[in-house]
């Protein structure tokens, strides 16, 4: 996602006049450090306005907050004000407005910029990154164990379908439709399998249907889906590097990643049982949430360490605690934690979607949109149909596909590893690019729309109180 460089600084073209001088004398590279956090101060700044505008006009509109969120990223990165912008996305200092501001204020020189820019986009993907763990920390404390447990074998199937569906369709059609080389066509077809957890979980816990048996299949087949889709991802990238695949990794993934999960659950009274013990017994500020943030990111370190996604770990730890009795404190103890961190999340999640593949007046785009639509329709359909593999008791199929959607941050992620792999030309990276941002935008409304009649049901019910809440 390469930006245009011609925009830079649009908004600011007096910085540069020859009679405005700089607040401070010009800083040395050493002295960056205190810009470097300035730096990371404006962006968060610019991320919370931005995301609260977004999430109250959504509100607005009938809409999930959190695609008011991705919006309001679209609209603050790459795409429009680029005042949020990343190097992994291929910007420079140039690119970034909040860096000519830094540049003018400090006094800086074109070096420190460039260093300022670095460190400062490290520090909020970072943020980010403990964004998304503490939320899926908070869908795990959400969700019920036991519910999950009763949809366990649909979430599979589900999750099972959802990846070899889009995967097989894509591939197949790439080479038969558009007669792209093998490699390729395999790579692209990797990143239609995936599943952002994050934001259809986010979305289920909106409007009250986390909890209810089609959220319950819809998270756990995300889950699922997200190790596969790690699994996966270890076949293409070996693919792309050496023409062949290593086994014996994917045999370690496959291990590690079921060995995790089942340690995790069947150990879950243990944790348990320590976990309460050490909440009674400190009598400090923090004496719950503490304990229970150090948990969820020993289980992330854990995860990120045997090459699992760190947002399963945490996942794994919100699951755990979800069964003790002081969940329900400990769910409120959170929530003003991941009010702080998760915005920053969804935002730069929209910032960093290029949609100036979008535009057909560029001729390079064009190859790509023709393939992006193919793509987007695959990416759908592949999703969708999983809702009609569920049986048993009646269920809102319709929904559970839709759930599945998304691809985020993660199909990013492919995209971008396909990228410097070198192994996708042009036209089919723009294609991917264009399928994740549309599924990711267009999965929130229709998931709302597709539990349209059950929602009210759903938010009169979290109304009620329980018996144990009004005994207390």
């Amino acid at each position: 996602m390469l930006l245009s460089h011609s925009v830079s600084a649009s908004w600011l073209p007096w910085l540069g006049s020859p009679w405005m001088v700089p607040l401070v004398a010009e800083t040395p590279e050493a002295d960056t450090g205190s810009m470097v956090l300035a730096g990371v101060l404006l962006s968060l700044v610019v991320i919370y306005v931005a995301s609260k505008l977004g999430g109250e006009i959504s509100k607005l509109l009938d809409l999930p907050p959190v695609l008011g969120e991705l919006v309001a990223g679209v609209v603050v990165g790459t795409s429009a004000l680029h005042l949020i912008v990343f190097p992994e996305s291929g910007a420079i200092a140039a690119d970034s407005q909040l860096m000519g501001i830094l540049q003018w204020l400090g006094g800086l020189t074109p070096e420190a910029v460039a260093e300022v820019f670095r460190s400062q986009s490290e520090v909020v993907s970072v943020l980010a990154e403990l964004g998304v763990i503490i939320l899926l920390f908070e869908i795990g404390l959400e969700s019920d164990l036991r519910e999950l447990q009763k949809v366990g074998y649909q979430a599979a199937i589900v999750a099972v379908v959802g990846v070899a569906a889009p995967f097989g369709l894509g591939t197949a059609g790439l080479m038969l439709l558009f007669h792209v080389p093998t490699i390729p066509a395999i790579f692209a077809g990797a990143a239609l399998t995936a599943t952002s957890i994050g934001i259809t979980s986010k979305v289920l816990s909106e409007i009250g249907q986390l909890k209810s048996a089609e959220g319950q299949i819809i998270v756990g087949a995300a889950v699922i889906d997200d190790v596969l889709g790690i699994i996966v991802l270890a076949v293409v990238a070996s693919l792309a590097k050496t023409g062949e695949v290593d086994v014996m990794n994917v045999v370690y993934l496959i291990i590690s990643a079921t060995g995790f999960l089942l340690g995790a659950i069947f150990l879950g009274k243990f944790f348990n049982s320590s976990f309460v013990a050490i909440a009674d017994k400190l009598q400090t500020r923090g004496n719950l949430v503490i304990p229970a943030i150090t948990f969820a990111f020993l289980m992330a370190f854990f995860a990120n360490v045997i090459h699992l996604e760190a947002i399963l770990g945490a996942f794994a730890a919100g699951l755990v605690l979800d069964e003790t009795d002081k969940r329900k404190e400990l769910d409120r103890q959170i929530m003003p934690i991941a009010d702080i961190l998760v915005p920053i999340f969804f935002v730069t999640v929209g910032a960093k979607a290029d949609l100036g593949v979008l535009n057909p007046a560029v001729a390079a785009n064009r190859e790509g949109l023709v393939i992006a639509v193919f793509l987007l329709a695959v990416a759908i359909v592949g999703k969708v149909v999983t809702g009609w593999t569920t049986f048993g008791q009646p269920l809102n199929r319709l929904a559970i596909g839709i759930g599945m959607v998304p691809r985020g941050e993660v199909g990013l992620v492919f995209a971008g590893i396909g990228s410097a792999s070198g192994v996708l030309t042009k036209p089919l990276e723009a294609a991917i690019i264009i399928m994740v941002i549309a599924t990711t935008f267009l999965a929130p409304p229709f998931l709302r729309v597709a539990f349209k009649g059950s929602e009210v049901a759903a938010i009169a019910e979290v109304a009620v109180p329980e018996p144990a809440d009004v005994a207390s």
